[in-house]
C-alpha cells in the first residue's frame, strides 16, 4: 500500500461514523432540527435586540443536540448519557448566568429572560439530539408563546397601570 493509499484509507476511516445512509440522515436531521428550532427562538430575541440573539440560540441548540447525539451514536448506555445531560444542564446554567447583569445605579437585574431562553433552547436542542422531534417542536412553540404573547400581555398591563397612575395624579391635582 502506498503512502497516498494509506492517507486516503485513514481519512475514510475518520468518516466511519457516516458509513451508513441511515446514520447520516439521522445525524443531519437532528442537527438541522436543533439549528432551525434554535433559530426560531433566537430570531425573536434578535428582533428584540436582546443580549443573545439568533446565532447564540442556534449554537446553544446545536451544541446541546451534539452533546447527546454523540453519546447516543457512539453506543453509551443510559447511565453514561445521564451524566452527559447533567453536565450539559450545569454548563448551560453558566452560559445563561453570563447574560444576567445587575444595574448598579437602578439596582435592577437585566437579562433574566435571555438567560431563561438560552436554558430553554438548550433543552430544545437536547430533545432534538435525542430524536424527540415532537417534543422539541412543541417546546419551541411554548417558548415562543411565552416570549411573544406574554410580552404583549405585559406591555398592555404596563400601559394600563401608567394610565391609572396618570388618572390618579390628575384627579388629585
Amino acid at each position: 500500500m502506498s503512502v497516498l493509499q494509506t492517507i486516503w484509507a485513514t481519512v475514510q476511516a475518520e468518516f466511519g461514523d457516516f458509513a451508513e445512509v441511515e446514520r447520516i440522515t439521522r445525524t443531519t436531521w437532528r442537527m438541522g432540527e436543533a439549528l432551525l428550532l434554535g433559530a426560531a427562538i433566537g430570531w425573536d430575541r434578535e428582533r428584540r435586540d436582546a443580549e443573545a440573539g439568533l446565532r447564540t440560540h442556534m449554537l446553544v441548540a446545536l451544541g446541546a443536540a451534539l452533546f447527546v447525539l454523540i453519546p447516543l451514536e457512539s453506543g453509551m448506555n443510559d447511565e453514561q448519557l445521564s451524566r452527559v445531560v447533567q453536565g450539559l444542564v450545569s454548563g448551560i446554567g453558566f452560559l445563561g448566568a453570563g447574560a444576567v447583569l445587575k444595574d448598579q445605579e437602578e439596582g435592577r437585574i437585566h437579562g433574566l429572560t435571555t438567560a431563561a431562553s438560552i436554558w430553554a433552547t438548550a433543552a430544545v436542542g437536547l430533545a432534538a439530539g435525542m430524536g424527540l422531534t415532537g417534543t422539541a417542536v412543541l417546546a419551541t412553540v411554548f417558548i415562543l408563546l411565552v416570549l411573544v404573547w406574554l410580552r404583549r400581555l405585559g406591555r398592555a398591563a404596563h400601559k394600563q397601570r401608567e394610565a391609572e397612575q396618570d388618572a390618579s395624579r390628575d384627579h388629585k391635582g
